[in-house]
């Protein structure tokens, strides 16, 4: 294993303690004494950097760093006494989440404890021998707070983020009051959760940026263990999660289906420096709207984990089965099968079946490109809106939507009921796009996409992407992939030779009581995607239908 102090991962950490503490110290402060009053944890994400930056004699830094320690000292210490401390009332121990509009009346909430309560404890423990008496008193006394508060005395029945952040929580407070109780019950929880995963995959397929969460909560409590069994049973646990990350890796990108996806994930993959310290194959954005601990936690994934993420030069179809949890329901719920195909230069795929997700934000679909290769937005894909849907937020997907993967193509179709919206909303990366009555014709990154189309359609540019608007469903959408390289062999050399070509290979749609689509890629793979009324969607290549049998967890 490499020395993580002499190792490029530390130096990429070191970029992020170097950016995110600068920006700290220059950021002025609120009358509240805080920077954000959007979200509690985010002052104290901060202020850790810009105290470890300040603290850190090795490190040059472009600002004085006794005035830096006392700003992110004023900042922590401010954000520890927002802690409710008084035994007996509802959320003892909490902190509230939203600031606004004095952030010492503010009400606390359930969530920020979970994860920041065991990153205080990580940030105590390595850096409280540079507090000043005062913030060490706050920090033991909330830390004490947390420990009472018990919030993490919950069972493990979902097996998402939120346990997760319990089972850490168990683990971390359980060791350092000296409950065996309590450990007994987090080592418990642990081993559950790791068998349930193995045997049926995460429920929080692709959840973000969720499951940054379970990696930091068991990240923090592996590098505060000292017990060898528990410590090899969180390295178990962390090997699992870098694997399952790097099953759906491209250069930064989360390619794939997506149970949760927040707007700093989509349309974009922008909330990426947990895997810009892990793989390094992308440069660092500018913008960085989730920092949380990425900067200071790490734990090496896997060689082959990291070897197989980082070489995409041999395309590569991952098929992976999960299901959902539903505590209320005493049955298995279906499986759901996760198809991605990989190349160096893109990506697609998605899930086959539609998943009711909290607050409806599965992305069914998409074509992903590389981080740093495309301005803006590094993904394409279609879909109806759905419930929560707000235009300019292309998130929110409804069930009106069947789909085939086949490697570089994806065909979908939507079965908009009468009387309902029937627009499809598509996202496309800028590049240069040609446009066609029906199709669109694009370069973005080394690949061209032919976006072939049911019905007419609008383009509007939004800041990060290309928005199409499609109405008159039910109809449907075809899109293939083709690499710059790969259509270059073929004869076609530039963007309008490529549109030319993909112009003359239209795909047959019916929109009739039988709604379907047939498409012969550029390879010759003959595809066809039927729904038929009262009966499920058919999906077939070469004649035959398509198998999910060779899906595994």
């Amino acid at each position: 294993m490499v020395d993580v102090n002499q190792s490029p991962y530390k130096i990429r950490q070191d970029e992020i303690i170097y950016n995110v503490a600068r920006e700290a110290e220059s950021r002025p402060l609120l009358e509240s004494g805080l920077w954000f009053h959007d979200d509690v944890r985010n002052n104290f994400y901060y202020a850790s950097y810009l105290f470890a930056a300040a603290v850190d004699p090795s490190r040059e830094l472009p600002f004085d760093r006794v005035a830096a320690k006392q700003k992110a000292e004023a900042v922590l210490l401010e954000t520890v006494l927002l802690q409710n401390r008084q035994p007996g009332t509802a959320l003892y121990g909490h902190w509230p989440l939203g600031l606004n509009p004095l952030p010492r009346e503010a009400s606390p909430h359930e969530l920020p404890v979970e994860i920041m309560g065991s990153l205080m404890a990580w940030f105590c423990k390595h850096y409280s021998s540079e507090f000043s008496a005062g913030l060490r008193i706050a920090f033991h006394t909330a830390i004490g707070h947390i420990y009472r508060s018990g919030f993490y005395r919950k069972p493990v029945v979902t097996f998402g983020h939120h346990e997760a952040k319990y089972t850490a929580a168990k683990l971390i407070f359980g060791k350092l009051f000296d409950d065996e109780e309590l450990r007994e019950d987090g080592l418990l929880s642990l081993q559950n959760t790791l068998v349930y995963i193995r045997g049926n995959g995460m429920p929080e397929y692709g959840s973000l940026p969720w499951f940054w969460h379970w990696v930091q909560a068991f990240t923090c409590a592996w590098e505060l263990e000292e017990d060898p069994k528990i410590k090899d049973m969180l390295a178990e646990m962390l090997d699992y999660l870098w694997k399952e990350r790097g099953h759906f890796y491209l250069q930064g990108a989360w390619v794939g289906a997506h149970s949760r996806g927040w707007p700093h994930d989509v349309p974009a993959d922008g909330n990426v420096l947990h895997d810009y310290v892990q793989f390094g194959d992308f440069k660092l954005p500018a913008e960085m709207p989730r920092t949380e601990y990425a900067g200071l936690l790490f734990y090496e994934a896997p060689e082959q984990v990291r070897s197989a993420a980082l070489d995409r030069s041999v395309p590569v179809e991952v098929k992976k089965l999960t299901r959902k949890v539903v505590p209320s329901d005493p049955d298995p719920q279906p499986l759901l099968h996760s198809y991605a195909y990989i190349t160096e230069d893109y990506a697609a795929g998605g899930m086959w079946e539609r998943v009711e997700e909290f607050d409806n934000e599965q992305l069914r679909w998409a074509f992903s490109l590389p981080i740093g290769v495309q301005e803006g937005s590094n993904r394409l894909y279609f879909f109806h809106p759905g419930q929560g849907y707000r235009e300019g937020d292309p998130r929110h997907q409804s069930p009106h939507m069947e789909v085939l993967f086949h490697k570089s193509t994806v065909l979908s179709l939507y079965p908009v009921p009468e009387g309902e919206n029937d627009s499809v909303v598509g996202v496309l990366p800028k590049g240069e796009w040609i446009k066609s009555q029906e199709a669109l014709f694009g370069r973005a990154g080394k690949v061209y996409f032919a976006v072939y189309l049911s019905q007419r359609y609008e383009l509007k540019e939004r800041q990060d992407y290309l928005e199409v608007t499609v109405t008159g469903m039910p109809g449907g959408v075809v899109v293939e992939a083709v690499p710059v390289k790969e259509a270059a062999e073929l004869g076609f050399g530039d963007l309008p030779a490529f549109a030319t070509e993909m112009t003359n290979k239209a795909p047959e749609f019916s929109t009739g009581d039988d709604l379907s689509v047939q498409y012969q890629t550029l390879s010759g793979d003959q595809l066809q995607l039927t729904l038929g009324v009262g009966a499920g969607p058919q999906a077939s290549l070469g004649g035959s239908r398509i198998s999910l049998e060779d899906y595994v967890v």
